[in-house]
């Protein structure tokens, strides 16, 4: 039952929402933004367990040619309680199908993590340490457009 909470977990982020909004052409890039907001006092112990096993994966599919730029934000003050997060994850794919087409991210973490136990009890605890998580698809505005 662990496992499939985890993997139930994992697979929400893992998987980005489709976004008819952002435009779905084939040469354009696709942003989506990930946002943590981790339980009081586990901020450092989600960034850990992010770096060690999830972040290889991200760069893993940008040598893929997946992924052509992920980067890391983390607020520099404090915000209230209801719009507080504690670190943003852009991840800019190389266009919208890529994106949202399957992909088999399972067989890219048992080849790069062959101790299965412990990369699923981590990735579980990055999630038990989490008040709240979600995904944002971002489109961008041209404001010089009329």
């Amino acid at each position: 039952m662990r496992h499939a909470l985890a993997a139930l977990l994992f697979l929400a982020i893992a998987v980005p929402i489709s976004a008819p909004a952002q435009s779905a052409a084939p040469d354009k890039p696709f942003v989506v933004e990930y946002y943590y907001k981790t339980k009081w006092g586990h901020a450092d112990e989600f960034l850990r367990l992010f770096k060690k096993n999830h972040y290889p994966v991200l760069k893993k599919e940008s040598e893929m040619g997946r992924i052509t730029k992920v980067w890391m934000d983390q607020p520099r003050y404090h915000t209230t309680e209801d719009g507080r997060w504690d670190f943003r994850v852009t991840i800019v794919f190389k266009n919208a199908t890529v994106a949202n087409e399957p992909f088999d991210e399972a067989a890219l973490q048992k080849q790069m993590y062959p101790d299965q136990d412990t990369f699923q009890r981590e990735e579980q605890r990055r999630f038990e340490i989490l008040d709240a998580h979600w995904d944002l698809p971002i489109k961008t505005v041209d404001l010089d457009k009329p």
